[in-house]
């Protein structure tokens, strides 16, 4: 292993780490906030943790350098990033991690680990930022028996190539956000893609969840900035011709997007990048809560095809929870962004339509490409950005202090939306409230709140977060339940199981009741002509 380690059980760097000092003090702290939480715990040691042997052996020839069976390695790679990982993790509790991790740094030896792993009879789970929230990249698998491979792709990190006519990169599948930003950057350039995961996720982690990213409008998902894909699979090679579009049958890019490593591994993608935005206009407006006035400001706006690069709703109970406002009031965070052209009007535009809908204007900002910044009231919209980024970090704290703090999302169209928000908060509300033995209202309830992250002409993509007190040591067995009514109750009222967190092994339940039969076979046929061994990520989308 080489470079900064990752944390083994949480969201970070191990130096990140936080000392028991501040976790105590913190604890305290959030006591007085939530009215629940106890004494923090120190997460167990990685050096303490009991590890399985590895059932597979370095190769000893011909691969020196791409395989390891280093603990520390193997502790990083058997879990992702939800609640209920981190909660394993800070107990110590590894029970599928991966025998061996492959850390390819080009193509050749990408499909070397798939020609080895078939000889061993092994399954290999792609690995970008290990940051799913979905069990995607967790070896649980149905033969326990069988023994796997992480295949971490960050060793292939590069941009490799950009054409500046047509404003496009080919970038390599294991580059982190912050390292592909600043190879764009060199050029004047950037994808613009900003999940929450930004800081560890990777190029074609995002193409195979689909992720969402920076804008809340229009390209809103990594498919919107894809050209082409490159992947390699256990039958050969995977590769689309670069094109700006194509009516030439099925794309076979669409296919890889959101395949979540079961078809290929993604080695490169031709994307789509933009001149850095110089000019930046943004405004909070208020509303009284969040009600048909708030959401139907932001329908209007969304339907106005203005186009704004942020058009965020958080509920009272969020902004507070986020630091963004002190929970009087529902916020409407309202953000646009050019290259070339100031924005304020634009602004404007998207204020006067917020007002028509009841809403108040609490602070604008606008910035011009000297750096000079002007009409600036303070921003709700700034905090509540800077809580967002740190929020993964927090709940590593959270999980310590015996503080459940985990999210779900979804999306639905605006006919059906206030029937919908309704259903799904109230059935989380009422299983949180039973699960965690909490009373559902007043001081010490458990906290659901909302916040619409995208939104589309045609509907909206609302994200729920709960806060609640923790059983501990049935941590991970309250949340399942808790989510498992939420997931029921988005089911069952006609939302998505994800708008952008994938599916992985969490979500495969409802997965199934949301996708048509016929379309799953066709999936499975075409696993079964790239992957007839089934080597990789198996469990994930089909059995």
């Amino acid at each position: 292993m080489t470079g900064r380690p990752l944390k083994h059980w949480g969201w970070g760097y191990e130096d990140q780490q936080r000392p028991d000092r501040e976790i105590e003090e913190a604890a305290a702290g959030i006591r007085a906030m939530f009215g629940f939480g106890g004494e923090s715990r120190p997460p167990v040691p990685a050096a303490e943790v009991e590890l399985r042997d590895s059932r597979l052996k370095v190769p000893g020839t011909g691969s020196s350098g791409l395989f390891t069976d280093d603990r520390h390695e193997r502790l990083v790679h058997s879990l992702g990033k939800a609640y209920r990982d981190i909660v394993r993790g800070h107990r110590g509790e590894f029970t599928s991690p991966p025998d061996l991790v492959a850390r390819p740094s080009g193509e050749d030896e990408v499909a070397e680990v798939l020609d080895r792993a078939e000889e061993w009879g092994a399954a290999v789970i792609p690995f970008g930022g290990g940051t799913s929230v979905v069990g995607g990249v967790e070896p649980r698998l149905a033969d326990p028996d069988r023994p796997v491979v992480s295949l971490d792709l960050t060793r292939m990190d590069r941009v490799l190539e950009i054409d500046e006519m047509s404003l496009s990169a080919r970038i390599q599948g294991g580059v982190r956000g912050p390292a592909l930003e600043e190879q764009l950057r060199r050029e004047g350039l950037t994808l613009r893609h900003y999940p929450q995961s930004f800081e560890y996720a990777t190029l074609g982690g995002w193409l195979a969840t689909r992720a969402g990213g920076h804008f809340a409008t229009g390209e809103t998902h990594i498919d919107d900035l894809t050209q082409s894909i490159r992947a390699i699979t256990p039958r050969g090679e995977w590769q689309s011709r670069r094109l700006p579009g194509s009516g030439a049958g099925p794309s076979p890019d669409r296919l890889l997007l959101g395949s979540e490593g079961i078809l290929g591994v993604i080695t490169e993608a031709w994307m789509r990048v933009r001149p850095r935005p110089r000019f930046k206009a943004s405004a909070t407006i208020e509303f009284a809560d969040f009600s048909e006035a708030a959401t139907g400001a932001v329908r209007a706006i969304a339907q106005s095809r203005l186009g704004p690069s942020n058009c965020r709703l958080i509920d009272p109970l969020e902004a507070r929870t986020m630091g963004a406002g002190d929970g009087g009031s529902t916020l409407l965070l309202l953000g646009f962004e050019s290259a070339e052209l100031p924005v304020d009007f634009l602004l404007d535009q998207a204020i006067s339509i917020a007002i028509g809908h009841g809403g108040e204007v609490a602070s604008r900002s606008i910035v011009y490409p000297e750096g000079e910044t002007g009409d600036v009231e303070g921003s709700g919209s700034d905090r509540w950005r800077d809580a967002f980024l740190l929020a993964p970090y927090f709940r590593d704290t959270l999980v310590s202090c015996g503080v459940l703090s985990e999210t779900f999302e979804t999306a639905i169209t605006w006919d059906r939306f206030a029937e919908f928000h309704a259903a799904v908060i109230g059935a989380t509300r009422r299983a949180v409230a039973e699960v965690c033995g909490a009373p559902a209202e007043g001081e010490g309830s458990p906290r659901v709140s909302c916040r619409l992250t995208h939104v589309y002409p045609d509907g909206a993509a609302p994200y729920f977060t709960v806060i609640a007190p923790a059983v501990r040591g049935g941590e991970v067995e309250q949340w399942d339940e808790i989510k498992a009514a939420a997931s029921e109750a988005i089911i069952e009222n006609g939302g998505t199981i994800t708008h952008h967190h994938a599916v992985g092994r969490d979500h495969r339940p409802w997965y199934d009741r949301q996708r048509p039969d016929a379309f799953a076979a066709a999936l499975g046929a075409a696993k079964a002509e790239v992957d007839p061994k089934h080597m990789l990520n198996p469990g994930v989308l089909i059995d």
